[in-house]
C-alpha cells in the first residue's frame, strides 16, 4: 500500500471508529445505582426506567442498590466510576442538591456528575386530619399567624423535605423558623401517620406516604408543590393556586446522571432514550401508578433545575442554620 494511501485509509477508519463506538453502545447490561434502600421511591424510579430502557435500548439496565449517608455512598461510587456509560447514578433531590448544599466535606458537588435528563417529580402534600378545623391552606397560615409557635408538624429529621416545606412556608409568610413545631419520626410513614393520629397537626410529605390515607378519607389534603393539580386528586389545589408559587420548589424528584466526563456519543444516546421514554405510555402510566409526574427534561434543563433547587436549599440551610456532619 503506497503511503498517501494508508494514510487516507487511517484517516477514514478514525472517522468510523467513533461512530461505531456510538452505534454500538451499549453492547452489555448498564448498571444503575440507586443511592437508596429498595422500596422507595428511588427505587420505583429506577426499575421503572429499566423496563423501558430494555424495550428502547436491548439492553439491560440493572439496578444496584447502595444506600447509606443520605444516598452519599451510592453518589461518591458513581462519581468514580469510568465515564464508559455502563455506570450510571439515578439521582434524587436528597443525594444531589440537599446534601452538596448542607454538608461541608461532602466528596462531590450538585454538579460533580454528567446530567443525563431530569425523569419524574415526586409530588409534596400538605395534609392535616380529616377532621381538622383547618380545610384550606389560608386556614392553617391564619392559625400560625394566630398561635405562632403553638402547632406543631411531622418530619424525618432537619435537612428532609418534609422539614424543609413547612420551613420554606414560615420563610415565605415571615414568620421566623419558629412559627410551629418540628417532632420527628423515621420515615414518610410514620410522619404521616402522626399526622392520622393526630399526634401533630399537619404535614408536608411525599405523596407517596399519604395517598392511600387522603383517598380513604382519613387525611385532607390542603395543596400540593406540583406545578399542575394531580390527575389522582383533581381537587386539591397548588401551591401557586394558594398563593405560594414560592413553594413549588419543594419537590422531590429522579433523574438520571452519569461519571464526570461522560462522552458525548453515550450523552446523546442517552438524550434520545429518554426522549422516547417520555412518549411511552407504559412508562408513563407505571411512573404514575407510584405516585409521580413523568417530567422529562434534556440535560441542560436538567441542569439548570437542580442548579434551582441547589440555590433554594442553601439559602435555607443557611437562614435556618442547618449543617450535616
Amino acid at each position: 500500500m503506497h503511503i498517501p494511501h494508508a494514510i487516507a485509509w487511517l484517516a477514514a477508519l478514525s472517522a468510523i471508529v467513533p461512530n461505531a463506538i456510538a452505534q454500538s453502545y451499549p453492547d452489555r447490561p448498564i448498571t444503575l445505582i440507586v443511592p437508596f434502600s429498595a422500596g422507595g421511591d428511588a427505587d420505583v424510579a429506577a426499575r421503572n426506567l429499566s423496563v423501558v430502557v430494555q424495550r428502547t435500548m436491548g439492553q439491560s439496565l440493572i439496578p444496584v442498590n447502595r444506600a447509606g449517608a443520605g444516598g452519599a455512598i451510592g453518589s461518591v461510587a458513581v462519581r468514580a466510576a469510568k465515564p464508559d456509560g455502563y455506570t450510571l447514578l439515578l439521582a434524587r433531590v436528597g443525594s444531589q442538591v440537599v446534601l452538596p448544599a448542607l454538608q461541608k466535606g461532602l466528596e462531590y458537588k450538585w454538579n460533580s456528575f454528567t446530567f443525563l435528563g431530569l425523569l419524574e417529580l415526586n409530588p409534596v402534600v400538605c395534609a392535616v386530619r380529616s377532621e381538622s378545623s383547618y380545610k384550606t391552606m389560608k386556614d392553617l397560615v391564619d392559625a400560625l399567624r394566630a398561635r405562632p409557635g403553638k402547632l406543631n408538624y411531622s418530619t424525618t429529621g432537619a435537612a428532609t423535605i418534609l422539614n424543609f416545606g413547612p420551613q420554606l412556608l414560615f420563610d415565605v409568610l415571615r414568620l421566623g423558623k419558629d412559627a410551629a413545631v418540628p417532632v420527628a419520626y423515621k420515615g414518610g410513614g410514620e410522619a404521616a401517620m402522626a399526622v392520622l393520629a393526630g399526634d401533630v397537626d399537619f404535614s408536608c410529605g411525599n405523596l407517596t406516604s399519604m395517598i392511600g390515607n387522603i383517598k380513604g378519607g382519613k387525611l385532607h389534603a390542603l395543596m400540593t408543590t406540583t406545578p399542575e393539580r394531580l390527575k389522582d386528586l383533581p381537587e386539591v389545589p397548588t401551591a401557586r393556586e394558594a398563593g405560594y408559587p414560592q413553594l413549588e420548589a419543594v419537590i422531590g424528584w429522579s433523574a438520571l446522571y452519569g461519571p464526570p466526563g461522560l462522552g458525548k456519543e453515550v450523552t446523546d444516546r442517552w438524550v434520545d432514550t429518554l426522549a422516547a421514554a417520555a412518549k411511552d405510555a407504559q412508562w408513563i402510566s407505571a411512573t404514575e401508578k407510584a405516585g409521580s409526574i413523568a417530567r422529562v427534561m434534556t440535560a441542560t434543563e436538567t441542569e439548570k433545575f437542580a442548579a434551582a433547587q441547589y440555590r433554594v436549599y442553601e439559602r435555607l440551610g443557611r437562614e435556618l442554620q442547618i449543617e450535616l456532619k
